[in-house]
């Protein structure tokens, strides 16, 4: 039997989605920018789409922009900022910790445009502390960024308290959350997070790849990476994927109802696995945060490199990762901001529950890792 516990990279589509992404393909296929009937009714599903993801940030659904995932969300979200606010300030606060998709096109704005970027280091747990941010963040700070919930640990950091002290403060600094990891698992309002934008992706949330959506508060312009027809509101040109769009509504109008379940559910997963790990000597957990989504543990096999525990695990047919899917085997910049020492760091696992994750699943996993530690460090 196959344990698939890697549904922070990805999740296995549900049904509904399925069922939309096929409806929208092979008969309402029509280009949404057309006029007659069949490019209508196109338009109608990206607007039912559109309120569904709405619905599941309490905002309103002309907030909402679809691009093709979260990693043009970021890439929008930072340089379109940095574009129309980075004018005159040219400072930048931001985690530490962040994906990729956000901590590369700030890197960039760092090293060709002139901009100062500060990066908030997190404490061993992986954890920011408010006061740090604040500190930071000044008359010259165009853009502070920080994620909801990281995606290598699971630490939820505190969001609202940065950015409401940001926006109560320095009024005309943009805000910039990425939510990915948080969406449809930990309960979130576009308000209370005080943010100007939120990034949201599908294939993180049942729906399928190649969809992503952000919530941009009214009022805030962001200049756009992708220019033509003026779709989306002139923020993302180009004929939108109907189909990929049409599913990411389905997902999460047929799964936002049981959030909180789901939510129980995975707590008591978590829980479960954290007491079998314990058991271990040879294990040391990195996902220590008092605020921590239950959907993502994250530890170390003694001795073990990841790569090589991974291997071993894969030959069991169990699945799992030693991060971010996107950073495929790099050293983790996440652990290393943390603190964690360089043999801990290359031996992490990443462990993501879904929402049909069984305990029977986790004793499967504990088994597979005593019987790999037991044969890897035999041959070392």
């Amino acid at each position: 039997m196959a344990v698939y516990l890697d549904n922070a990279a990805t999740t296995r589509p549900c049904e509904p989605a399925v069922s939309a992404v096929f409806q929208n393909m092979v008969e309402d296929y029509g280009n949404p920018s057309s006029l007659h009937a069949v490019g209508l009714k196109a338009e109608q599903n990206i607007t039912e789409a559109r309120k569904a993801i709405a619905a599941a940030l309490v905002c309103d659904p002309q907030c909402v922009t679809f691009t093709s995932g979260a990693t043009e969300c970021n890439n929008t979200a930072i340089f379109g900022a940095a574009k129309n606010y980075g004018k005159r300030k040219k400072k930048i606060v931001v985690s530490a910790i962040e994906h990729p998709s956000v901590a590369e096109p700030i890197k960039y704005l760092e090293e060709k445009e002139g901009f100062e970027v500060v990066r908030i280091k997190p404490s061993r747990n992986g954890e920011i502390a408010v006061e740090d941010f604040i500190d930071a963040v000044d008359d010259n700070t165009c853009l502070v960024s920080c994620m909801l919930v990281n995606n290598e640990t699971g630490s939820i950091q505190p969001v609202r308290k940065i950015f409401s002290y940001v926006k109560r403060n320095f009024p005309e600094c943009i805000t910039h959350c990425d939510a990915v990891q948080g969406f449809m698992k930990i309960p979130m309002k576009s308000a209370e997070l005080f943010a100007d934008i939120i990034v949201v992706s599908g294939h993180k949330v049942h729906a399928v790849k190649g969809v992503g959506a952000m919530y941009i508060r009214k009022g805030i312009r962001v200049a756009p990476l992708i220019m033509g027809g003026g779709q989306e509101k002139n923020l993302r040109s180009g004929t939108e994927s109907v189909p990929l769009i049409a599913g990411f509504g389905a997902a999460v109008r047929a799964l936002m109802p049981t959030m909180s379940v789901a939510h129980s559910n995975a707590e008591e997963i978590s829980e479960y696995l954290l007491k079998k790990l314990a058991k271990l000597e040879y294990i040391t957990v990195n996902s220590t945060a008092e605020n921590k989504s239950p959907y993502i543990t994250n530890f170390s096999v003694k001795g073990i490199r990841s790569e090589i525990m991974l291997h071993f695990l894969e030959s069991k047919e169990v699945y799992v990762s030693s991060g971010s899917a996107c950073s495929k085997g790099a050293h983790s910049s996440v652990l290393t901001a943390m603190g964690i020492p360089d043999k801990l760091a290359d031996s992490a696992i990443r462990v993501s529950i879904g929402r049909t994750t069984t305990k029977g699943e986790i004793d499967v996993l504990v088994n597979a890792i005593q019987e790999g530690y037991q044969t890897l460090a035999k041959t070392k």
